[in-house]
């Protein structure tokens, strides 16, 4: 598997991403396409205060946090994020939340730009879950379970084996916290603000409606560069 921090920096390769030496090193980048292009899994509303607030509120708090802290400041996203215990909460919510969101974007798109899953990833679902069907099932319980706030992930863990799991808060496998540890190549935000104006409480539809918009030939991209060392 790949080294993990050239796996955080390739997975999301946005030069927002990276720490510049200003006032506020790390900027909210674009959507990848227009608010109301994954409706009616996600509505327009709910991408414009998803992305416009609550991610732009990590990246504030964020850069708020860094300038705080002069251990953290010059150290990239990828660097907060690997070594998220070494920080403090602030930094470790916040680092997560921007990162999170941004390789939450890159994993959709709209009709017509979606790509098929690969063969390899295909094989690969099928030979641990038996069908990319069982598959959708045990993401979806996952995420169902997933107590109050969090996210679930398919990733590749260190036997290069794909494994679903969930995070609290804004954790990711990437983080040396993290209990389940492993490249990410799918998530999805379970917190209230991803799907509430929708599918208010039903946590489960929203998890089921999700796969219209998924971008399997993302993810595929990202499971061949996991498996690329």
């Amino acid at each position: 598997m790949l080294d993990r921090l050239a796996i955080i920096a390739t997975v999301t390769a946005l030069p927002s991403l990276a720490m510049a030496q200003t006032d506020a090193p790390f900027t909210l980048p674009d959507l990848p396409y227009a608010a109301d292009a994954l409706a009616p899994a996600i509505s327009a509303e709910t991408m414009e205060l998803h992305h416009g607030k609550h991610h732009k509120a990590y990246v504030d708090n964020l850069n708020k946090a860094v300038a705080a802290d002069a251990n953290a400041q010059g150290k990239t996203l990828e660097d907060l994020v690997a070594n998220a215990g070494a920080y403090a909460p602030a930094i470790r919510n916040n680092a997560g939340g921007h990162w999170n969101h941004t390789f939450f974007w890159e994993s959709m798109a709209p009709e017509g730009e979606r790509d098929e899953m690969s063969e390899p990833l295909s094989q690969a679902v099928t030979a641990v879950y038996g069908s990319p069907e069982e598959f959708r099932k045990a993401f979806e319980k996952a995420g169902a379970d997933r107590f109050g706030s969090g996210w679930v992930w398919l990733i590749v863990n260190d036997q290069d084996q794909l494994e679903i799991t969930s995070t609290p808060n804004q954790d990711n496998p990437l983080m040396d916290v993290a209990e389940k540890k492993g490249t990410p190549i799918l998530g999805n935000d379970v917190w209230e603000h991803a799907y509430y104006l929708t599918y208010q409480n039903r946590r489960p539809e929203y998890l089921s409606a999700w796969w219209d918009v998924v971008d399997w030939g993302k993810v595929s991209e990202r499971y061949a560069a996991a498996l690329a060392d």
